[in-house]
């Protein structure tokens, strides 16, 4: 186990934070906000994180949670300025806002590191760090996908109308979603960076948005279980495609496309079916049975 765990720790750091990169994406889409600001945030958090190191001196831990602040109050500004925008339009606002971080950073001159990016900021973080970080966002979200929170946060992305008639805040509940998805991009970014010891404005591009988005809806993007499977799928893919070698990124686009075409609810969906179908089947049984003896 131990030797399997040293061959593949890179892997499982990778999954981990691209788990946090797709949850920070999958929070507005279970509040109907058609958003991509996570990815921005995630800029922002590894350049602010890396930026108190390289040039403040900070420590590992205080910088990441410095990225992961000025993340979220960034996205949560941008939740209030396009707060107005839906479906379309409010994607690519977010998109834009992505966009614009990598800008900043190549003319931020020594400050960013420009086009070359920032070197320097070696974290002294390890995998369980990042489990513990990552089990503490999934136990939050976790908290608001069932019970009573969780049948508001699905009004407000299935009927705000209904949601806003029984007195929910569908507004405040929105921009608590951008917050959160800034927070949670913000972290992603901090981690990765200090892991790597830099980052690049081509990290943060809409390579990251096709990544997150891919791994959400084939995973499922109703619960963090889905980004989950999603962040699973899409770093430990290529390991067993690599037998295809040159054809494995149209191996890779093919997965991606039947799974977007046959599995509309992602993998998870398939799963949840599966288990009602088997319950259902067992209940049947149980009452004919019943059935039976009672004749």
């Amino acid at each position: 186990m131990s030797d399997w765990y040293s061959m593949n720790v890179v892997l499982i750091q990778t999954t981990l934070t691209t788990l946090l990169l797709a949850l920070s994406i999958q929070v507005p889409l279970r509040y109907g906000v058609f958003s991509f600001a996570g990815v921005g945030a995630f800029g922002i958090g590894g350049y602010t994180g890396a930026m108190a190191m390289v040039h403040g001196e900070w420590s590992t831990w205080p910088a990441v949670l410095l990225g992961t602040l000025v993340a979220g109050v960034c996205t949560f500004l941008l939740g209030l300025v396009v707060q107005r925008l839906t479906g379309l339009y409010m994607g690519m606002a977010t998109i834009a806002f992505t966009l614009i971080i990598s800008v900043l950073a190549v003319n931020g001159g020594d400050w960013t590191g420009g086009a070359m990016g920032l070197y320097g900021a070696i974290g002294e973080i390890t995998t369980m760090h990042i489990v513990l970080a990552v089990l503490i966002v999934v136990a939050f979200l976790a908290w608001t996908e069932y019970g009573r929170r969780g049948r508001k946060v699905d009004t407000v992305r299935e009927d705000p109308e209904l949601a806003n008639a029984l007195g929910i805040d569908v507004n405040g509940y929105r921009r608590l979603s951008f917050l959160i998805s800034g927070l949670i991009g913000g972290l992603a970014g901090a981690i990765t960076t200090l892991l790597r010891s830099t980052i690049t404005p081509s990290e943060v591009n809409f390579h990251l948005v096709i990544l997150a988005l891919t791994a959400i809806v084939v995973g499922g993007a109703r619960s963090w279980v889905g980004a989950l499977i999603g962040a699973v799928i899409f770093v430990w893919l290529p390991t067993f495609l690599s037998f295809v070698q040159e054809w494995e990124k149209v191996a890779y686009g093919f997965i991606v496309a039947v799974a977007a075409i046959y599995l509309p609810n992602g993998v998870l969906g398939v799963v949840k079916d599966l288990w009602h179908k088997s319950r259902t089947r067992d209940e049947r049984a149980r009452v004919a049975v019943g059935l039976q003896e009672k004749s």
